[in-house]
């Protein structure tokens, strides 16, 4: 499937949208005052350790502390001499370690190397390691680590051999640290390896000097800018084509794939024409339905998506979808479709953390199993890692999807300020009765002339065609009450002045 991307910049903000096979299945968003952190290197200083949660709050710079857990601290020779480790465990990363209290890793005061792993998220602040990674063109460098990995996407077991085979001479020569092989790496020649761990290695001088230089809470090393990071990632999965509305960015980003990439380039394009590039791809349009909560199905049917703080529940729908042989048969080809629009919608909204699905209810164990291997695959192609479950009783599958950055709802919408972000305010009827309940209990206590009632357009004209029921309002509290509209009120705010 080909693979496209376009690349949207202003002076305020850099968009860019994949499309496979001409459909948008990932939008990422980078705006100049709040850029994502992912991948940056900062010295960060020990603000306060919590034994309660095996974790320490690192102070960065930025508004909120961030989150160090105990797994993610690189236990340096000194420190492992004094713990009694043997020699190696805790360098390779937190799977290879016994669980030690965070008390005997650091201290309040301590200065540390730390990567951001994941962006602020909502109230939280960004989740910190101390085992680096450094990402090139074919290999990833874990200065703190040990071994050579290789991705699952190489499955020929003849090439995976050959690859580690090629690494491990060229590290040979005393080569610190760990490598990982990219995906990108399947098919390369030791030449093009040797490059990319020159570079790696000169990076990794580079963040060293300038860490010892910084002072705490400094930016030692920041990621590639989006585009060109982007560009990067995706150029393993067989990117063909990319679009560029802005000069100077199409320049920057072909001279990065010159470095990158001499040989066997995608094909890079300005985008001149009148018409915004975003708008001739539709993906204006995609962007505006992605944060609708109701997305429609081929067939007729539908989803509902809501995310909430704690979860994201998807409620699958037949909707006007008949079918034409029978219930179980309509049941299962809705289930069908939504399950391959769901994996889209989670890539294109960047939902993660909990997702429970409620699919409609099948009796046939055939159909079910189908459903989950139609799910399974459709999420195939996501970047992110996902875990399915299986078929509840009531029809629910419960997963997860890894998250590293905000939902496109909460990096593009502001909780609504009259729910709250709720979705709900209370109605017309409910505010009218608690007007009403509101001057019953300043009767007894007011001595004014009556009470003046502010409220919304349709509150007051409720109240007017209440007409009764406001005269025996005043006939008990034994004084008129006036009713005035106010423009600027949200439907559930009110006010009851006495006179």
């Amino acid at each position: 499937m080909s693979i496209e991307l376009l690349v949207n910049t202003t002076p305020l903000e850099t968009r860019v949208a994949l499309l496979e096979g001409g459909v948008l299945q990932e939008l990422f968003i980078e705006r100049a005052s709040r850029r994502g952190l992912v991948g940056n290197l900062y010295k960060g200083r020990i603000t306060r350790v919590l034994p309660g949660m095996q974790a320490a709050f690192v102070e960065l710079g930025l508004a909120r502390s961030a989150f160090l857990h105990a797994d993610d601290i690189v236990i340096d020779d000194a420190r492992r001499d004094a713990l009694g480790i043997a020699s190696g465990d805790g360098s390779d990363g937190p799977a290879s370690r016994p669980q030690i209290d965070i008390r005997r890793l650091v201290d309040p005061g301590d200065d540390l190397l730390v990567q951001v792993v994941k962006d602020p998220l909502g109230t939280k602040g960004a989740r910190l390691t101390t085992f680096v990674t450094l990402p090139s063109r074919y290999l990833v460098f874990m200065p703190r680590g040990r071994g050579i990995g290789i991705s699952s996407r190489i499955e020929d077991e003849t090439e995976r051999t050959r690859l580690r085979t090629m690494v491990q001479s060229l590290v040979a020569d005393g080569h610190p640290g760990g490598y990982i092989l990219r995906t990108a790496a399947e098919g390369v020649d030791a030449a093009a390896l040797a490059v990319d761990l020159e570079y790696l290695e000169r990076l990794w001088r580079q963040v060293r000097e300038r860490h010892l230089r910084a002072t705490p809470g400094a930016l030692v090393h920041e990621d590639l800018p989006l585009a060109r990071r982007v560009l990067r990632d995706e150029l393993a999965r067989g990117v063909e084509q990319v679009w560029v509305d802005d000069a100077a960015e199409l320049g920057e980003l072909r001279q990065f794939v010159g470095e990158l990439l001499p040989d066997g380039a995608p094909s890079l394009g300005l985008h001149a024409a009148a018409r915004p590039l975003f708008d001739l791809f539709g993906i204006e349009a995609e962007i505006a339905r992605a944060l609708e909560r109701q997305v429609p199905l081929p067939s007729g049917g539908h989803l509902v998506i809501d995310q909430t703080e704690s979860m994201t529940t998807i409620d699958v729908n037949t909707g006007a979808f008949v079918g034409h042989i029978g219930l179980e048969d309509t049941i299962f080809r809705t289930n069908l479709e939504a399950a391959t629009a769901i994996a889209r919608q989670l890539r294109l909204r960047n939902l993660g953390g909990i997702i429970i699905v409620d699919f409609i209810d099948m009796q046939d164990e055939a159909h079910r199993a189908q459903l989950l291997t139609a799910l399974r695959a459709a999420l195939g192609g996501d970047h992110a890692k996902t875990s399915v479950g299986e078929i509840s009783p009531l029809g629910l599958v419960e997963m997860t999807r890894k998250r590293t950055r905000e939902s496109l709802e909460r990096q593009l919408c502001d909780p609504c300020p009259a729910c709250q972000g709720r979705g709900w305010v209370r109605s017309v009827e409910t505010v009218c009765h608690d007007i009403f309940r509101e001057i019953r209990r300043q009767a007894p206590v007011s001595a004014g002339a009556g009470w003046m009632v502010l409220a919304h357009q349709e509150v007051v004209a409720r109240l007017l065609d209440e007409a009764a029921g406001l005269a025996a309002l005043e006939a008990a509290a034994g004084r008129p009450v006036r009713l005035q509209a106010e423009s600027s009120y949200a439907l559930d705010r009110y006010d009851v002045i006495a006179l």
